[in-house]
């Protein structure tokens, strides 16, 4: 008597494969989306905190941009630029909103993906 599987037992333990494979596919999915909106959020931080450093050395102004971005970085006049490299959404690639009248400001992305709101906004601190 030859001992093997069963077909039945062989569709068994494929259907359970592709269950654990499905449940780890959306927890890496959602793992890959919380890390994500953890960089947006520290980028978002960080040229904040530029822009603060900008404003109390280039006479209380904050730079203006009427493309609403900062471009490549922040630096006031020749001084040495207090960003070199303004990050940018670590999804698409584009850059994040900024407006500012140049005595405030506001900075936001607009592509919060884990959590139930749809943006997440900083505004100056002065």
């Amino acid at each position: 008597m030859k001992k093997s599987f069963t077909l039945l037992e062989m569709l068994i333990v494929l259907g359970i494969i592709a269950t654990i494979l499905s449940v780890l596919a959306v927890s890496f999915s959602t793992t890959q989306k919380k890390s994500r909106d953890a960089k947006r959020k520290g980028d978002i931080k960080a040229i904040q905190n530029g822009l603060e450093q900008y404003y109390s050395s280039c006479d209380y102004n904050y730079p203006i941009d009427s493309s609403d971005t900062l471009g490549s970085s922040i630096k006031c006049g020749s001084s040495p630029a207090v960003i070199s490299v303004i990050p940018k959404d670590p999804k698409t690639g584009t850059d994040y909103t900024y407006n500012s009248d140049g005595t405030t400001f506001s900075l936001c992305s607009n592509s919060i993906e884990s959590e139930s709101i749809t943006g997440y906004c900083v505004e100056n601190q002065q």
